[in-house]
């Protein structure tokens, strides 16, 4: 009798295993568009281009209840190039975010690849993240908050909401065998949305971010940074900042806000840029010196209709002072308009025009003249770049 009674509690301890409420969600964005930009290397380029408004992708996204407000929850997202059936983010599988944990009433713990502070809660507010795509991103995304970069083997933190009020902090060991700094990355930040109001503020600080396996490097930045520029080890081409890429140390400190009246919402970002200790993996004239950008946002948005909204944006950068040369500027200009054929199907129009001035780094070292550099594209051959974009986006 007792071995029978022993048995059924058994079989009853797996079934309640067995039937633990769980679920697993397949999800994904399909963005296309055709593109014109005036200045690519010096010549007018028309072409289609995958990924711009978001970047297209399909995700796995599952959760399980472990009893108690426990949950282990995971991510898989892949990102893709519409035209050529290519893996993004450099041709990783999961390029795009690739994590599991554990959530719970006190916040979430998640291991992986994952986005950094600054992403999560000053990104959103800026245009690029909004309605204007990476190319409404500020200079070379110089800042990281249209997300260009992320984070490899990487511990995670969010706390749960507390009336709208959100913080956490990521850490990402470097894997360098005798060098726990090399290629270390961390963050912090915290974020308020409630009601009208949103306010996020974040800071990341990255070591040797040139080097191979670095925040730069990693194999799985956006399409246009993949391409190794000339000189040190680094992944940058955007003629904004791919001269200070050798810095030992890249940091960002961000701030962000927007308020909502009626059906326009008015918002701003500001980021402090520092590239610390130069030429950290090539000999140059700068070694050991260090740079600061600064960068400013004004947006605006209108929801005309409940189908239709149109943007507008400024955002202005200033570069470093550098011996011998002006300090380099970046105007921009960014419109966009979006129409939505239904909730999950949407048609848009993106223009934006950058204006640099001043002189700036090469990647060899040496001081050149400032010019446009649009985000994600080709850099221009002179001061000016204007690119505009037609689009349709699909979410499922």
């Amino acid at each position: 009798m007792k071995k029978s009674l022993l048995a059924l509690a058994a079989l009853g301890a797996f079934a309640g295993v067995a039937h633990a409420q769980s679920s697993v969600t397949l999800y994904g964005i399909v963005d296309e568009g055709f593109n014109i930009n005036t200045n690519a290397g010096g010549k007018h380029l028309y072409n289609l281009s995958s990924g711009v408004l978001q970047g297209s992708r399909f995700g796995l996204r599952g959760a399980e209840d472990l009893g108690g407000g426990l949950k282990a929850i995971f991510v898989l997202e892949n990102g893709f190039d519409v035209n050529n059936g290519k893996l993004g983010q450099g041709g990783l599988m999961f390029g795009r975010q690739a994590y599991v944990g554990l959530s719970s009433q006190f916040g979430t713990v998640t291991l992986g690849r994952q986005y950094d502070s600054v992403v999560d809660y000053v990104g959103p507010l800026e245009a690029g993240d909004q309605w204007g795509g990476y190319i409404a991103a500020h200079p070379g995304d110089i800042d990281n908050f249209n997300n260009a970069y992320r984070t490899n083997n990487t511990v995670k933190y969010t706390s749960a909401d507390y009336n709208g009020f959100k913080f956490g902090g990521t850490y990402s060991f470097g894997g360098q065998a005798g060098n726990f700094t090399g290629n270390q990355i961390w963050s912090l930040g915290a974020g308020y949305n409630n009601g009208p109001l949103v306010l996020g503020v974040g800071y990341l600080n990255a070591r040797t971010p040139a080097a191979s396996g670095g925040l730069f490097n990693d194999g799985g930045t956006i399409a246009s940074n993949t391409v190794k520029a000339t000189g040190p080890d680094f992944a940058v081409s955007s003629p904004v900042y791919a001269g200070f890429a050798s810095a030992n140390t890249y940091q960002v400190i961000g701030a962000g806000g927007a308020y909502t009246f009626g059906a326009a919402t008015i918002g701003a970002t500001y980021s402090n840029i520092r590239f610390a200790n130069l030429g950290a993996s090539y000999a140059s004239p700068f070694k050991g010196q260090s740079a600061t950008f600064n960068n400013a946002e004004v947006n605006f948005k209108y929801q005309l209709t409940p189908a239709l909204l149109v943007g507008a944006a400024y955002d202005y950068t200033r570069g470093a002072d550098i011996a011998g040369a002006s300090r380099a500027q970046y105007h921009q200009g960014s419109v966009g308009v979006d129409y939505f054929l239904s909730k999950r199907t949407d048609v848009y129009v993106i223009g934006v025009y950058q204006h640099a001035l001043g002189s700036t780094l090469s990647t060899s070292g040496t001081v050149v003249d400032a010019h446009a550099g649009i985000n994600g594209l080709t850099g221009s051959q002179n001061q000016n770049q204007l690119a505009a974009r037609v689009g349709i986006r699909h979410k499922f």
